[in-house]
C-alpha cells in the first residue's frame, strides 16, 4: 500500500480514528485506522459506498457491537 497525501485524523470525546488514501495494485483505498486498538480496515471504492446505503439502525447496531464485527465470519461461531 503506497500513502497518497496527508492522513486525516478525526477524534471525539469516545474515539480516534486515522483515515488515508492508498493506492494498492487493485486500485485505490480507504485505510481507517483506530490507532488506540490497533485495529484497521482497508476499503474499496464500492465499499465506502455501501456506508451510505445505510440507515440509523444499522449504525446503531455497528456502534453496540464494540470490538467485533455486526455479523460474524460464517467459520466462527456464534455467542
Amino acid at each position: 500500500m503506497n500513502p497518497v497525501g496527508e492522513p486525516i485524523t478525526l477524534a471525539n470525546e469516545f474515539t480516534e480514528v486515522v483515515v488515508q488514501r492508498v493506492d494498492t495494485r487493485n486500485g485505490a483505498r480507504l485505510l481507517i485506522s483506530a490507532p488506540k486498538t490497533g485495529q484497521w480496515i482497508s476499503l474499496d471504492p464500492l465499499e465506502v459506498e455501501a456506508l451510505t446505503w445505510q440507515n440509523a439502525r444499522t449504525l446503531t447496531a455497528m456502534v453496540g457491537n464494540t470490538g467485533a464485527p455486526l455479523l460474524p465470519d460464517e467459520d466462527q461461531p456464534s455467542p
